[in-house]
């Protein structure tokens, strides 16, 4: 198993099943007790969960309100949002990803004859009223603090669906390529998006990279485009490109 899906299968039984002793860790992660030891030492310098003796609970992650990060890097992710619409084509259907940047992305497409699915709850408001766009709201359950539909719901959903492009939000970009969540239960949907469409397009402004999060999304080699600001880390956007990936680096408007 990756560490980065032990990470979350551990963090998941742990806020489950409350504190469990490191015996029984390794038992349900199929390892051994000095990994899960290992496991549990990287969780709780990251501030993930915390130690107790002979075992560990975990720490529910602080989520900032969705409201907070909107305007956070507001003209970068507007410059990105330009970009990624000139993207889309005529008669698209097109998913839209969890996320603020795809919010941005969402009121650059006004007006256009597409489909706009999306488990986003900003970018189902911004849309719902424009007789242009056919738009699709996905199930499942709601998180009212960033305004997403998570669960098994929105992944059966997804199971239904094959858009034309995926435009697709993150946490933060490691320097190897890995693209990374802040949120393990937002994980499983991004998956599912990934799995849902024709091409995927990263949205990633330059304070996510490296940015932050612990549960894996993808790797370089699931994105077909990237749409980033100049500012953006150049080793890691070479990377993205020797792994075939168009790079599009967009410039912020004064």
């Amino acid at each position: 198993m990756l560490r980065e899906n032990r990470h979350r299968q551990l963090l998941r039984l742990l806020r489950e099943e409350g504190v469990l002793p490191v015996g029984q860790i390794a038992e349900r992660l199929g390892v051994s007790e000095a990994t899960a030891r290992r496991d549990l030492d990287d969780l709780g310098k990251a501030g993930r969960l915390t130690r107790v003796y002979g075992g560990a609970v975990a720490r529910e992650p602080v989520e900032r309100p969705f409201a907070e990060e909107a305007v956070d890097d507001l003209a970068d992710k507007e410059a990105l949002a330009r970009r990624a619409a000139a993207e889309v084509e005529d008669g698209d259907v097109v998913l839209l990803d969890i996320g603020t940047t795809t919010l941005q992305l969402a009121r650059q497409l006004h007006g256009r004859k597409i489909t706009v699915a999306t488990s986003n709850l900003a970018v189902y408001e911004e849309l719902k009223d424009d007789a242009e766009v056919t738009l699709v709201l996905l199930g499942g359950q709601v998180r009212p603090n960033y305004r997403s539909l998570v669960g098994h719901l929105t992944e059966s959903s997804l199971g239904q669906l094959y858009a034309d492009r995926l435009f697709l939000g993150t946490s933060g970009v490691l320097p190897d390529g890995r693209v990374l969540d802040t949120t393990d239960v937002e994980v499983p949907v991004k998956q599912a998006m990934l799995n849902s469409a024709r091409q995927v397009v990263l949205l990633a402004t330059a304070r996510k990279f490296p940015g932050t999060g612990t549960a894996r999304i993808c790797g370089p080699q699931d994105i077909d485009v990237l749409i980033t600001n100049q500012a953006s880390d150049p080793d890691t956007l070479a990377v993205f490109r020797e792994a075939g990936v168009e790079v599009a680096v967009e410039v912020v408007q004064a």
